[in-house]
């Protein structure tokens, strides 16, 4: 069973999940971040100690979470295997949606997946019993304890290969970043004329309560959908001095236009 487990990382995710994982019930026994700042803030919050050094990490841990970027998974993970026993029974798991497992491999015994999907910033607190967790392992007790652990926060847990959370992730992109992306620049065009964005704000809302029990294309409307050129054509006259803003408009004018003609 997962008892102690050791939190690494600090970011937007950590500072969510660990709080979260100490009212589940679980013991949070150490937060490492290459920042110590940022590590004993975090370790604060959840009364353990911190350190910024991947040599003092605690050792006796059941569960090593790692929520740090990707890019830094398989170095810190590879200099902590270097000083557990290479056959211990505690699990290596990342919070990653693009990184597979297989980072673990070779470097110790049990390892697995951890990831929660959804957008997480740090002053803005996350209900993780909305969140559906994506679970894996490389051995069915490690997919056990994970599923136990993910389900003490969310009651929507699923066992997804590394494959499909590749997928996964990059939808996940389309309808988040790229998304928020768009809110963004919509906020720039009204900005230009002193329109206040809370105008828009019930707009996008309603759009995400539409597609929550309804295709997403069922749901389109907008010029592109009907085919009104005359509208487009004026909308990107609005944006002339905006280049990539009218190449943008156009593209995605382009994309609608060839959905609904299948």
């Amino acid at each position: 069973m997962i008892k102690k487990i050791v939190l690494l990382g600090s970011g937007n995710l950590a500072s969510q999940l660990g709080p979260a994982l100490l009212r589940s019930g679980a013991e949070l026994v150490q937060v490492y971040s290459r920042r110590i700042t940022n590590a004993q803030k975090l370790a604060k919050q959840m009364g353990c100690p911190a350190t910024n050094k991947v040599e003092a990490i605690n050792t006796k841990a059941d569960l090593y979470i790692f929520a740090i970027s990707d890019g830094a998974i398989q170095g810190v993970a590879e200099k902590l295997a270097e000083q557990l026993p290479k056959k211990g029974k505690f699990i290596f798991a990342h919070t990653s949606g693009a990184t597979p497992q297989l980072v673990f491999k070779g470097l110790v015994k049990n390892y697995g997946i951890f990831y929660p999907l959804q957008t997480f910033s740090k002053d803005r607190p996350a209900d993780f019993s909305t969140i559906p967790f994506c679970i894996d392992g490389n051995l069915k007790s490690v997919r056990t304890n994970l599923t136990k652990l993910a389900k003490t926060l969310s009651p929507t847990v699923s066992l997804i290969t590394d494959e499909q959370r590749a997928v996964l992730h990059v939808a996940a992109v389309f309808v988040n970043n790229f998304t928020n992306a768009l809110f963004g620049v919509g906020k720039e065009i009204i900005d230009e004329h002193n329109i206040p964005f809370d105008l828009l704000t019930p707009l996008i809302l309603e759009t995400a309560k539409k597609i929550q029990k309804n295709a997403p294309l069922t749901m389109q409307t907008g010029p592109a959908k009907r085919g009104d050129q005359k509208t487009i054509q004026k909308h990107q006259a609005l944006l002339k001095n905006r280049p990539d803003l009218t190449t943008l408009y156009q593209k995605l004018s382009e994309l609608i236009i060839q959905q609904h003609k299948k």
